[in-house]
């Protein structure tokens, strides 16, 4: 053993984990569990006496023939300590409960005649409690380290280095093939963006600013004003229809600041359409001159081969510090996990060491018995249907947006999301952009984005123009959907059936309009007619009379 390796002695387990010799663990350099066994054998003495007393009980052939049963489910567990990566093929559900069970009596909140007296002994009132969380109470990480090993929650401490271990090989499936480090957190996007700057205020204790593209979300914008710092707003340019970094702009605010001055270049991958992803290897290429530190808000953008190989790419030319992306958005699992990863691993632990505390263990169970259950195979192929349905999504709104003498917006560089224009329903009136979304939640489509013209949102004491538009004069309103992970060919046609639908009632209540604005303008038209006429007949008649006087 290395003399950085830490040695954690924990109780004996049965055959499965007690296979184990080490565990690698990303992010740490030499770390290795050992586990209390003499030698790694194929079963246990204790095991074997358990068959033994069984085929008393029931014919030797039937328990050798469920032992071997057994063997089929420990032996996929034990590849997955050996090597920790994602298994091709997804596991079924009795192996994966069976491996949580493996690893939860580990915990010593699971121990038999376990004797706790501490304020913290993993102790729950409810029982479905307990069964919801797999009996891992404990938590993830201690005080200092949400990453380090509790001695008294093995079972909890694998789980944790077994998400993280997979989790990363799957970022580097998805198109990072360079990343070296990361950590399953267990906050949102936002949140997580400010542990990221956080960190990096202990680096660079001049900096006041952080350069922000504008992206027309509030999480990430309160996440640099929660860390303490004052974001520098850079306005995107046009281009085509779509909204892109500007460069210029960008460096010239470098320049005006100082590199000091300036904590990050805060960028963003997946986004909103028109609004496209930054031009992050340009920004990555930038900070490597200045010396400036970047980090990447990848919120959904781990679906995305574009968005991932941007990263790539920036961190190949430049530099990119850590990106954070979304556990719900990209792995459909509940809300409240995200990921931070990087390619320095230093950096990474010096981040997993600013969170204050313990962590819950819910978003890091939940993403590893998805990856479990869906295997490195059914996750690319959940990335090629998505790729799929965003082609069908982008060829069945145009032929919608063209059907009402609309046009879906050219963005090609947004691999995710999509906008089609409502010029014809702002022309007549502002409020029917606004109907029609209110129109599409209550038919129960959810995700579809309205944009109307000229909002105005004040965000922590910040006012944006045009907001959720990610510009100040944006030159049409429109209509957001976005093709995510798990999408249905039968959730677009639903959509677009039901956007037809509100579409037709929304014109059809503008013609009404229309068609009593013109009655009442006919009337008007009318009476100026008669008054004009009864003027010319008393005219007629004054003179009639003058003449005859």
């Amino acid at each position: 053993m290395c003399e950085s390796e830490t040695e954690v002695f924990v109780p004996r387990p049965s055959r499965t984990v007690q296979e184990v010799g080490r565990l690698l663990v990303p992010g740490c350099s030499c770390v290795s569990v050992v586990l209390q066994s003499p030698t790694a054998v194929a079963t246990t003495d204790m095991n074997r006496e358990l068959f033994a007393a069984g085929e008393r009980l029931v014919s030797p052939a039937y328990v050798r023939q469920g032992c071997e049963a057994r063997r089929s489910h420990e032996h996929l567990m034990r590849l997955l300590l050996e090597k920790g990566k994602c298994p091709e093929d997804g596991w079924d559900e009795s192996t994966l409960e069976l491996f949580l069970h493996e690893l939860a009596i580990m915990d010593s909140n699971n121990f038999l005649g376990n004797c706790g007296v501490g304020e913290r002994e993993g102790r729950v009132a409810s029982a479905l409690v307990a069964r919801r969380h797999y009996r891992f109470i404990h938590g993830i990480g201690r005080s200092g380290d949400i990453s380090a090993v509790q001695p008294k929650a093995a079972g909890s401490s694998l789980l944790n280095k077994i998400t993280n271990s997979l989790v990363l090989d799957i970022i580097k499936l998805a198109g990072v093939h360079t990343v070296t480090s990361c950590f399953v957190v267990p906050m949102a996007t936002g949140m997580s963006l400010t542990l990221c700057f956080l960190t990096l205020r202990h680096r660079r204790p001049k900096a006041k600013y952080i350069i922000w593209p504008r992206i027309d979300q509030k999480s990430c914008f309160k996440s640099m004003i929660t860390a303490g710092f004052e974001p520098v707003v850079i306005e995107n340019i046009l281009e085509g229809d779509e909204l892109r970094t500007d460069l210029k702009a960008v460096e010239a605010k470098v320049q005006e600041l100082g590199p000091d001055h300036v904590l990050c270049v805060h960028s963003t991958t997946s986004c909103f359409a028109p609004r496209v992803p930054d031009r992050l290897e340009e920004l990555a290429v930038i900070c490597a001159n200045y010396g400036i530190p970047h980090i990447v808000n990848n919120a959904y953008g781990v679906q995305s081969s574009k968005c991932m190989h941007l990263i790539q790419q920036g961190a190949r030319v430049g530099r990119v510090d850590a990106f954070v992306q979304s556990l719900d958005k990209n792995f459909m699992v509940p809300v409240g996990g995200a990921i931070i990863a990087g390619f320095n691993d230093s950096f990474i632990q010096e981040i997993s060491k600013m969170y204050p505390g313990r962590a819950s263990a819910s978003p890091s169970l939940d993403v590893l018995i998805t990856l479990l259950s869906l295997g490195s195979n059914g996750y690319k192929k959940l990335l090629k249907e998505r790729k799929e349905m965003f082609s069908y999504l982008s060829n069945q709104l145009k032929k919608l947006s063209e059907a009402y003498n609309e046009k879906l917006l050219h963005t090609p560089h947004n691999p995710i999301s999509l906008a089609m224009t409502l010029k014809t329903l702002d022309k007549h009136c502002s409020k029917a952009v606004t109907q029609l979304g209110s129109m599409l939640f209550t038919r129960q489509v959810s995700g579809a984005r309205v944009v109307p013209l000229g909002s105005m949102q004040t965000v922590s004491g910040y006012t944006f123009r045009g907001f959720m538009s990610h510009t100040n004069n944006y030159p049409c309103a429109y209509l957001n959907a976005a093709s995510a992970i798990g999408m249905k060919t039968q959730d677009v046609d639903l959509f677009i059936k039901r956007l037809d639908k509100c579409l037709k009632t929304v014109r059809k209540e503008q013609n009404k309009e229309s068609d009593v604005s013109g009655v009442d303008n006919n009337d008007k038209t009318e009476d100026v007619d008669i008054e004009e006429m009864a003027l010319k007949l008393d005219t007629v008649r004054l003179d009639t009379c003058q003449d005859s006087s």
